[in-house]
This record gives structure tokens, C-alpha cells and sequence, in this order.
């Protein structure tokens, strides 16, 4: 019984999170991404993601020490090796690619 549950609970939050990309996906412009989101998270986590993203793409231009960055984006130590993992390592590599796409549109 326990298994069951276990995987109902896992294939809801699979649903939820494709549910939540489905909503993502149907916003055209920055001004329906900000009330979205506005809406969604909390102002503290809008700056951590707004933050990390600085931190990515202050990496990709290869140009500065993680400690420079860290102090030029307000974002912890921490926060710049992760994201410098997630940007060398990890699988998903969601960072390298909005990076490449932006980098394209320029």
C-alpha cells in the first residue's frame, strides 16, 4: 500500500511540475512572465533566481574570479560554485543552454 502511494505521490508531482511548464510555455511577454510569477514565488525567491542567473551568465564570460563575481552579483560563494557546477557537470545543462540561445539572439 505504501509503494502505491509513494509512486501516486511521485507521478502527481510529475503532472504538477509538466502543468507548471505547460504555464510557463503560454506566456508571451516579460510583463505576463512578471505578473506569473509575481504571483507564483515569493520576493525572496525571485532574487535567488535572478541571482543565480547573474551568476551564470557572469561565468560565461569567463573574465572574472568566482570571488568577483560573487561581490558583482550579491550572491554567496556557494551560490557561484553551484551554479559553476550546474553550468560544467550537470546533465540537464538548462544554463548553458538559455545561454547559448541569448547569445544567438545577440
Amino acid at each position: 500500500m505504501t509503494d502505491t502511494l509513494s509512486r501516486k505521490a511521485v507521478n502527481k508531482a510529475a503532472d504538477d511540475r509538466m502543468a507548471l511548464y505547460d504555464a510557463f510555455l503560454s506566456l508571451k511577454t516579460r510583463e505576463e512572465m512578471d505578473a506569473f510569477l509575481s504571483d507564483l514565488c515569493t520576493p525572496a525567491e525571485l532574487r535567488a533566481f535572478a541571482e543565480r542567473w547573474a551568476v551564470a551568465r557572469l561565468l560565461d564570460q569567463k573574465s572574472k574570479s568566482y570571488r568577483e563575481i560573487a561581490i558583482e552579483a550579491g550572491a554567496s560563494p556557494t551560490t557561484v560554485v553551484r551554479v559553476a557546477r550546474f553550468l560544467r557537470e550537470m546533465q540537464h545543462q538548462g544554463y548553458r543552454l538559455v545561454l547559448d540561445r541569448l547569445s544567438r539572439k545577440d
